[in-house]
């Protein structure tokens, strides 16, 4: 049984759609470059990070090369992962990878755009005098993180497979 792409589709384009919905609002209405932190919850900060980076901010460079090399493994990743989905079975998958791929594409824009990911939510925890910060993430690292967890799940808990004759 063939899954249809259409789910996983909707789902990479409604992520790209929002996550950079929330950075334009974010940097040209409300205004975050200038306004510096704001507070949202006693756990929840609103902060402006340039990560040009990978993943949770690893192999920082501004070099141009190494900008240019983490777009064409970005490209290269967004096709593998397009053509797991149009080949996967089921429909957990087929919407996690629409989550990844819209997800790594709205970072791929921003890298295009300013020549870093725009980040903005800052979860953190204060206990006593000691505050500890998770790294600084957008909504498109979000889906790419629901979407890893979805495809877990579906690997080891999902339905199993039908067994070949």
């Amino acid at each position: 049984m063939k899954s249809n792409l259409r789910p996983g589709v909707i789902a990479a384009f409604a992520v790209l759609a929002l996550d950079q919905a929330s950075k334009l609002w974010l940097l040209f209405v409300f205004d975050l470059p200038h306004r510096g932190a704001v507070k949202v919850t006693p756990f929840l900060d609103l902060v402006l990070a340039w990560n040009v980076g990978i993943s949770f901010g690893w192999f920082q460079s501004d070099n141009q090369g190494a900008q240019v090399i983490l777009m064409i493994i970005k490209a290269v990743a967004v096709i593998v992962l397009a053509i797991w989905m149009a080949r996967s079975r089921t429909l957990i998958a087929t919407v996690a990878l629409g989550l990844i791929i819209g997800g790594a594409i709205g970072n791929a824009i921003d890298r295009f755009a300013y020549g870093a990911v725009v980040d903005f939510a800052l979860f953190h925890l204060q206990i006593g005098s000691n505050t500890f910060n998770w790294y600084v993430f957008n909504l498109a690292d979000v889906a790419i993180v629901a979407g890893v967890a979805a495809l877990l799940y579906d690997s080891f808990l999902g339905v199993p497979a039908a067994k070949a004759p």
